[in-house]
Formats: C-alpha cells, sequence, structure tokens
C-alpha cells in the first residue's frame, strides 16, 4: 500500500505544479494579485507530496519490500542499515526521485525565503521552477517510476552496486543534486527577469545568495566525489577526468563565473547579458550532466542507466529549456540594458576576462567529454580523450585564472592603474616565486609545472591576505584589528574561497610532483621500502562481513620508531559476487600512506600496492574552504535586509533605472 501512496502523491505533485506554472505566471501578466498569490501555497503542497513519494520509497528499502522492483533491484536483506537509505538514490530511478525532491526543496525554500520580494517577481520564479518540475515528475511518470510492483515479490534482493557501499556514496549524490538543482533557482531568477524585461542591481542581489549557495553544495558534491574515488576505487587517484565527473565539472566552472559576474551586475550593474546567459548556460550544463548520467551514452563507473527512453526524453527536454530560454533572451535581450561603462583596466574588465577564461574552460571540458559521443554516434570509430587532452587545454587557461585572483580585488571598480596594482602586489609576486623555486629545489625534483603550481598556489593565498591587511589599514597606514569585527561576511567569503582555491592548487601541485608508487609482491615478514617508510606485511585472514567475504592484510608501517598499522581488503560480496579492492589509508595534514592488495601470487604471496602522497589533504582541505567561503558570502547581512529598506530600480522601467545609474 505504501508504494501506491507514493505513486498516486506524485500524480498529485504534477498536477500541483502544472498549477504553480501557470496561474502565477498569468496573474504577473495581468497585474492579479489573487492568481500570484497561488504561487506559494501550490509550491509548498508540491514539496509535501513530494516528500511524502521520496519517504515512501525510503521506507520500502528500510522494511526490505522487495515487491517493489526498485527495491529488489537495489537492496538486500543483508544490506546494512545505513546502506539501505543510500540504496534510495543507488540506482536510476530512485536518484531522479531524489533529484525531484531536492527541486521541491529548493522551491519550498524560495517560497518561504522570498517575501521579502515583490509579489510578481516571486510569481514568476516560482512558476519557471514549477515548469522545471513539470518536466521531471513526467519524466519519472512515464519512463522510470520507482514504485513499480513486482508480482510476485522476490524473496530475496539483487543487492546495491558494492561500488555504491561506501560512505562517500551515502552524502555525494544529495550534495551534488543540491548544486545541480540548486542552479534552477539562479535560472528561475534569470528568466523571471527577461519575462518583466529588469535586469539591475536589485534583481542581482536577489538572486546572487541562492547562486551562491548552490554552488556552494556542487563543490561539496565534487570533492565528496572525489575523496570517494580516492578512497573505494583502489587506484589512489582523486581526478581522472572520467565524463561523469566532467559532467559536474562543467557547471561548477560556470557556475563560478556565474558568481563573479552577478558581483559585477550588483556593484555596476554590468554585464547583465553575461549573467543573464551564464544562468541559463549553468542550469542547462546540469541538465546536460544529468542527460549523460542517466541516458546510458557513458561508460563509467558511475553511470548505470541505460534506456534509451530515458536519454530520448532527458535531451527533448534538455532543448527545449535550452531554446525556450535562449529565444526569450533573444526577445527581451533589448530591454536588459548595456549597464555601467569601465576601463580597460578596472575590476570589471578582469571579472569579464576571469569570466571569459572559465566559460572557454567549461566548452573546452565539454569538447573533450562529447566529442568521441560524437563520433560514435555518426559512425566515424572510437576514440578517447583522457587526461593528457584536458590538462594541456585545461591548466594554461587556469593559471591565467589563478594570477587575476590574486589581482582582481585590487583593482578599483569604473577605472584602476596596473601601476598601482603592481606596487602594491610585486613584494608578495617576488616571494611566490621564491617559494616556487625553492620548494621543488628542496625536495629534489624540479620542473616547470611544479613551480607554476607553487607559485601560483603561494600567489592566491598571499594575496588573500595581503587583501585582508590593506582592509584594516587605517587613515595612518597602521592595521588595525579592532576593524575585523566590521569586515563584512561577503569579504571573509571571498578571502575564504580565493586562499581556498591556493591551498587546492597547492596540494594538487605537491601531490602530482612528489608522489611515491610502489607495487611489489610480499611475503609474511616481507619488508617494502617507500620514501623513508618501512612497510611490513604481517599476513592475509579472511573476514566475514553483513554481505561480503574479505582478505584483509595487515601492514605494520614505521618510521624514527613511530609505528601505525594499515589493514587493507580484497572483498566478495556474496549476492553480486563481485569482488571489491578497499584501501587502507593512514592520513595527515602533510602526507597519505596509502596501501591496496592487489592478487595473490600464492596461498602466502600476495601482489601489494603502496603508495606515498604528499599534502593530498590540502585537496579537500581547500575544497572546504572554498564551501566555507560560500556559505559565508551567501549569509552577508545585506542580503537579509528587507527589501523596503533598500532602493528597488527594478521597480521602475529598466531605461528610467539605467538613465539614473548614469
Amino acid at each position: 500500500m505504501i508504494p501506491e501512496i507514493g505513486h498516486f502523491s506524485l500524480i498529485l505533485a504534477i498536477v500541483l505544479a502544472l498549477v504553480q506554472s501557470t496561474f502565477p505566471l498569468l496573474g504577473s501578466l495581468r497585474g492579479d494579485a489573487r492568481l500570484m498569490a497561488v504561487a506559494r501555497p501550490a509550491a509548498q503542497a508540491q514539496f509535501v507530496f513530494v516528500a511524502i513519494a521520496f519517504l515512501s520509497l525510503a521506507y520500502a528499502f528500510v522494511s526490505n519490500d522487495f515487491s517493489v522492483l526498485y527495491v529488489a533491484n537495489n537492496s538486500n536483506s543483508m544490506l546494512p542499515f545505513y546502506y539501505r537509505i543510500g540504496a534510495v538514490w543507488g540506482g536510476h530511478e530512485g536518484s531522479m526521485l531524489l533529484w525531484v525532491t531536492i527541486l521541491a526543496l529548493w522551491t519550498l525554500a524560495v517560497s518561504v525565503f522570498s517575501r521579502r520580494l515583490p509579489e510578481e517577481v516571486v510569481a514568476r520564479v516560482l512558476s519557471v521552477m514549477g515548469m522545471v518540475s513539470i518536466g521531471f515528475l513526467a519524466f519519472i511518470l512515464i519512463t522510470s517510476n520507482p514504485f513499480e510492483r513486482l508480482l510476485p515479490g522476490a524473496i530475496d534482493g539483487r543487492d546495491l552496486n558494492p561500488l555504491l557501499q561506501d560512505p562517500g556514496m551515502v552524502v555525494h549524490p544529495p550534495l551534488l543534486y543540491m548544486g545541480y538543482v540548486g542552479f534552477s533557482v539562479a535560472f528561475a531568477f534569470a528568466i523571471a527577469a527577461l519575462i518583466g524585461g529588469r535586469l539591475d542591481a536589485t534583481w542581482a542581489r536577489w538572486s546572487r545568495p541562492w547562486t551562491t549557495v548552490a554552488w556552494m553544495f556542487l563543490t561539496l558534491g565534487i570533492a565528496v566525489g572525489s575523496w570517494w574515488s580516492y578512497n573505494e576505487l583502489g587506484w589512489g587517484g582523486w581526478w581522472f577526468w572520467d565524463p561523469v565527473e566532467n559532467a559536474s565539472f562543467m557547471p561548477w566552472l560556470v557556475g563560478t563565473a556565474l558568481i563573479h559576474s552577478l558581483a559585477g551586475t550588483e556593484k555596476r550593474g554590468s554585464f547583465k547579458n553575461w549573467t543573464v546567459l551564464l544562468a541559463i548556460c549553468a542550469f542547462s550544463l546540469s541538465l546536460l550532466g544529468t542527460f549523460l548520467v542517466r541516458s546510458g551514452v557513458l561508460t563509467s563507473v558511475h553511470a548505470f542507466a541505460t534506456d534509451p527512453r530515458r536519454g530520448i526524453f532527458i535531451l527533448t527536454f534538455l532543448c527545449v529549456v535550452i531554446g525556450g530560454s535562449l529565444i526569450l533572451f533573444a526577445w527581451r535581450a533589448s530591454k536588459v540594458g548595456l549597464g555601467g561603462g569601465f576601463e580597460l583596466v578596472s575590476r570589471e574588465s578582469l571579472l569579464l576576462v576571469n569570466n571569459v577564461l572559465l566559460t572557454v574552460a567549461a566548452g573546452a571540458v565539454m569538447l573533450g567529454t562529447l566529442y568521441p559521443l560524437f563520433l560514435d554516434a555518426l559512425g566515424l570509430g572510437k576514440i578517447s580523450v583522457g587526461p593528457p587532452y584536458f590538462e594541456a587545454v585545461f591548466a594554461p587557461l587556469m593559471m591565467i585564472v589563478a594570477f587575476l585572483l590574486g589581482a582582481g580585488p585590487f583593482a578599483r571598480w569604473k577605472e584602476a592603474s596596473v601601476a598601482e596594482i603592481a606596487k602594491r602586489l610585486w613584494g608578495w609576486a617576488v616571494f611566490s616565486i621564491v617559494l616556487g623555486l625553492a620548494i621543488p629545489y628542496l625536495f629534489g625534483h624540479w620542473s616547470a609545472p611544479i613551480v607554476a603550481g607553487i607559485s601560483l598556489g603561494t600567489w592566491a593565498i598571499l594575496t588573500s591576505i595581503a587583501y585582508l591587511i590593506t582592509r584594516l589599514r587605517n587613515g595612518n597606514g597602521a592595521v588595525d584589528w579592532t576593524k575585523l569585527s566590521s569586515m563584512s561576511r561577503s569579504t571573509w567569503g571571498m578571502l575564504f574561497a580565493h586562499a581556498g582555491i591556493g591551498v587546492f592548487i597547492l596540494g594538487v601541485t605537491l601531490v602530482r610532483g612528489f608522489e611515491t608508487t610502489s607495487e611489489v609482491r610480499m611475503q609474511v615478514g616481507d619488508t617494502a621500502h617507500v620514501s623513508g617508510y618501512a612497510f611490513r606485511f604481517l599476513g592475509v585472514r579472511e573476514l566475514k562481513g553483513p554481505n561480503y567475504i574479505a582478505a584483509r592484510g595487515t601492514l605494520e608501517v614505521s618510521k624514527n620508531g613511530s609505528v601505525t598499522t594499515l589493514a587493507p581488503e580484497k572483498r566478495i560480496y556474496t549476492v553480486q559476487r563481485m569482488p571489491m579492492t578497499e584501501s587502507s589509508v593512514d592520513s595527515n595534514l602533510f602526507r597519505d600512506l596509502y596501501v591496496a592488495l592487489g592478487e595473490p601470487v600464492s596461498e602466502n604471496e600476495w601482489i601489494v600496492r603502496i603508495q606515498y602522497k604528499p599534502m593530498i589533504a590540502w585537496i579537500w582541505g581547500g575544497t572546504l574552504l572554498m564551501a566555507l567561503g560560500g556559505l559565508l558570502a551567501a549569509s552577508d547581512r545585506r542580503y537579509r535586509l528587507n527589501t523596503a529598506q533598500r532602493r528597488q530600480p527594478d521597480m521602475v522601467p529598466a531605461g528610467a533605472a539605467l538613465t539614473a545609474a548614469r
């Protein structure tokens, strides 16, 4: 009975989404307050029914209801409880229900936290989000029903994919989808502004915190996915330029450009066209990522849907969203206005270059991801585009972005001086270059990419510190530490995010430049030496888990009298008979010791993969700093002030607002 309740709740939800998407929009066009007032209750009721559907599916997993086909395909009575929760979104149907649930959650948040916005703006935004909900709810009901019955019910389930039986995969999809779907809010604000023909600083101020929060979640989602790959797959890599990794990275790049473009629009009224197009592109790339993963066109450890009907549906929906949005933009672009002018050297010009580079980088990643698919679809052969292409194209672009990241905050709005910026930053630049040269020399391995990476990572961190010191100086040039309490959260957010990128760059550079890998054959009592550490193999014993049998190795690791133990495993999951490698990692702030069991050579001899990874924790530490920066920026006080306390140039025609700004 519970699955039927869930299915019926989805039907009611799509009816409410139809109401949410039509009546409020008509009301905003006609100026009918009664129709516009329908938006909030319809959005909130839709969330209730989608939540009921999601909880119904979760209950089916927790209670081992194998009469539900999706549960029988993705769970098992021996599956631990916490993985049953993760199994709710461990397959295609459940992951799409998770998408719709998060979309309903974002819609609910907009309806609750937008009471200070003009009613016609809220009506248009919620109407656009309702249209997106219709597309995904229809997709679930037509092609991906998670509540389909299996009659007679199965005695037991086929178990969750062993690759997904990891704590990281319980957390990764919800975080990633919070980012993916969160860009629908920025998209909805952009479309609502195009419909109204009014884009200005107030509109950017409304849209900016929603965009920043979505970017924060996407950052965390990508980071957790990377951490999962590093720990679970047994290769010791943290990023493989896998097509599905790229599918999440593309909207992150465009979303990063969008955040900076919104800053220019809010502060100076600049980049209006850029901002709208980036908002459309960020959400469109999120939909593209969904198409790539859920259509089955990719071969990846992450992709597990292979029904072509689903791909055609999502591709059609993607074309409607992108095509309709661009047509609306072309129609209403003349109403947008050009915004404030600026000189060749200014903060605006640096932000513009930043936007161009990030967009080009996203395009390069898209080309490398989709080009092999197009060739295959046209019958022109199969090719593989791997890390050499992505690193050769992507790294030079990001080097320029990293440099601008440090210089940008020191440039004045509208007009700046190269000499003034250089005067403030030349010392920090010299120190960064010296450090970039010194560290490889001390490690005994020098190369141009390592020097560039260390220099740019240090530059990003030091310029963040320099900007903080600049903000704290008083009229006499002395640092006034009492000013710390008066600094805005958006400033702190920028500093943490920029410093986080620097930490990330240092982590990537040092682990790529100085990691050590050794594959050795080891018998009981053998010792291998890697990067100054002694790894003594103590043997392998059999271990029985809740739904797997494992061979667990034990290695004693010692250096300078310090001893620790690592216990990698080779598992066989009893239901799917799928072998899995479970690495064992000893981590601290400055290095990881990574050990994985290979195949047995004989009864007492195993292949053991040992890796020393310096500073790899800085990769995830840097992403956490970026996410913290996003959280601080989104919670800035100016986004919480009552709209009535501000001037509202969006409530007058765009031409009049532009004239007043000039």
